[in-house]
C-alpha cells in the first residue's frame, strides 16, 4: 500500500513496485482494515503528519519514504506514524526496490545453505553435494542446487539431465541487481524433486565468466525462498566463489584419508577460511592403513562433519547419472546425508515445501 499525495513521489513508489514485479494499491485515506493487511505500507513523508493525526494502529512493516536527506524531523515523522525504516529517495531506491519484492514474495526463514568444496581434485565434493540435494527434495525440503564450479564436469550430468530444458548459468552471468526467487527456481531445470542452476558445454567456459554481482544476486534469490540451498564450489577462491561463501552457513570439505590429500586440503581450507567462519571436514574412507576421520580433522584443525564409507557401485551409477547421487536411500552415501540433514535443519520432519 502506498499513502502520499505526492504525484512525483507517487510516480516514484509505483515505478519501483513494477521493479520489483508487483502493483501497489495507492490510499490517501487507508481504512483500518486496509492499513492492517497489506504486507508493506509506503507512507510519503508528505502524508506522515495527516496519518499520525488520524491514528491508524501500529504494526509492523510501514517504511517512511522521503527525499530530503538533510531533514532531521523525517525521523522525529517515522517514529510518529509507527514506521520502522525510513529511506530516502532516489540514494536507496535499490534497497526500497528489495523490501518491496520481499513482502510481494512472503519471504519468510532462509534457506539453509550449504557448501562442499574438494580438499584435493576427484575428492568426491561434487557426488556429495548432490547427494545431499537430492536427499533433502526426498524429504520434502524445497531445494536448489547450484554448481559454482565452471571447470567442473557439470552437475546436470552426475544427475542425467543435460538435456533437461531451463536456464543455465550462461543466461544469468552478467545479472545485476535482485532476482526474484520465484522467477528463479520457475526458470531451472527440475531433476529429481530440485531444482538445478548448472553450465552449458557451448563456447567453452572462457566466454562466460560469472560477474560478482551476479553470484550474489543469484544465491541471494536462490536462499530467499527457504528449504535447503546446496553449492558445489571449486577449490580456487575468486570473487564470484567469495560471494558465494559469504551466503554459506556451512561449508563441507571432502578429504580422503591420506597424506598427500591432507596436504592439498590445508591450502584449500586456509583460503575457504578467509570468508567462511563455519567450515567442517567430510573424510572419505580409507582403504586399509589410511588414516583415521579423526585424524585427518585433527591435522586440518576442522569439525568433523563424519566419514563417508566407501561405496561399491557409485563411480559406474556416476557415468550414466542413473540414479543419481543419493537416489538409493540405503547406501551409505544416502545415510550420511540423511544423517547431515537431522543435524543441519532443526525439525527437518517439517516439509519446507515442494519447488
Amino acid at each position: 500500500m502506498v499513502v502520499t499525495e505526492d504525484e512525483e513521489l507517487l510516480d516514484d513508489l509505483l515505478r519501483l513496485c513494477a521493479a520489483a514485479g508487483t502493483q501497489a494499491e495507492v490510499s490517501h485515506a487507508p481504512g483500518r482494515q486496509d492499513w492492517a493487511a497489506a504486507p508493506l505500507v509506503l507512507v510519503g513523508d508528505d502524508s506522515a503528519g495527516r496519518l499520525t493525526a488520524a491514528g491508524p494502529a501500529r504494526r509492523s512493516g510501514v517504511l517512511l519514504v522521503g527525499r530530503d536527506q538533510g531533514d532531521p524531523g523525517m525521523w522525529q515523522r517515522a517514529i510518529a506514524v509507527g514506521a520502522e525504516q525510513v529511506l530516502v529517495l532516489p540514494a536507496e531506491e535499490t534497497a526500497l526496490v528489495d523490501r518491496i519484492a520481499d513482502a510481494a514474495e512472503g519471504a519468510g526463514a532462509q534457506a539453509r545453505t550449504v557448501g562442499v568444496v574438494g580438499g584435493r581434485g576427484g575428492a568426491g565434493a561434487s557426488t556429495l553435494a548432490c547427494a545431499l540435494a537430492v536427499t533433502a527434495a526426498r524429504a520434502g525440503q524445497r531445494t536448489v542446487l547450484v554448481d559454482a564450479d565452471p571447470l567442473g564436469g557439470g552437475l546436470d550430468v552426475l544427475l542425467g539431465g543435460e538435456d533437461a530444458e531451463g536456464l543455465r548459468w550462461p543466461a544469468l552471468a552478467s545479472s545485476r541487481g535482485r532476482i526474484g526467487g520465484a522467477a528463479l527456481e520457475e526458470s531451472l531445470p527440475r531433476l529429481h524433486g530440485l531444482r538445478l542452476l548448472s553450465w552449458d558445454r557451448s563456447g567453452g567456459t572462457a566466454a562466460v565468466p560469472v560477474a560478482p554481482a551476479a553470484a550474489r544476486s543469484v544465491l541471494a534469490a536462490a536462499r530467499r525462498r527457504g528449504g535447503v540451498v546446496v553449492v558445489d564450489l571449486p577449490r580456487r577462491v575468486d570473487e564470484p566463489v567469495a560471494e558465494a561463501l559469504a551466503q554459506l552457513d556451512v561449508g563441507l570439505l571432502v578429504v580422503p584419508a591420506e597424506l598427500r590429500a591432507v596436504a592439498a586440503a590445508h591450502r584449500v581450507a586456509d583460503s575457504v577460511r578467509t570468508v567462511l567462519g563455519d567450515l567442517r571436514v567430510v573424510v572419505r574412507g580409507s582403504a586399509r592403513g589410511g588414516l583415521a576421520a579423526e585424524d585427518v580433522a585433527e591435522l586440518l584443525e576442522l569439525p568433523l562433519a563424519g566419514e563417508l564409507p566407501a561405496e561399491p557401485g557409485l563411480p559406474r551409477a556416476a557415468e550414466s547419472g542413473t540414479p543419481p547421487p543419493g537416489g538409493r536411500p540405503r547406501t551409505p552415501l544416502s545415510r550420511f546425508c540423511t544423517e547431515f540433514w537431522t543435524r543441519a535443519l532443526p525439525g527437518a520432519g517439517a516439509k519446507g515445501g515442494a519447488v
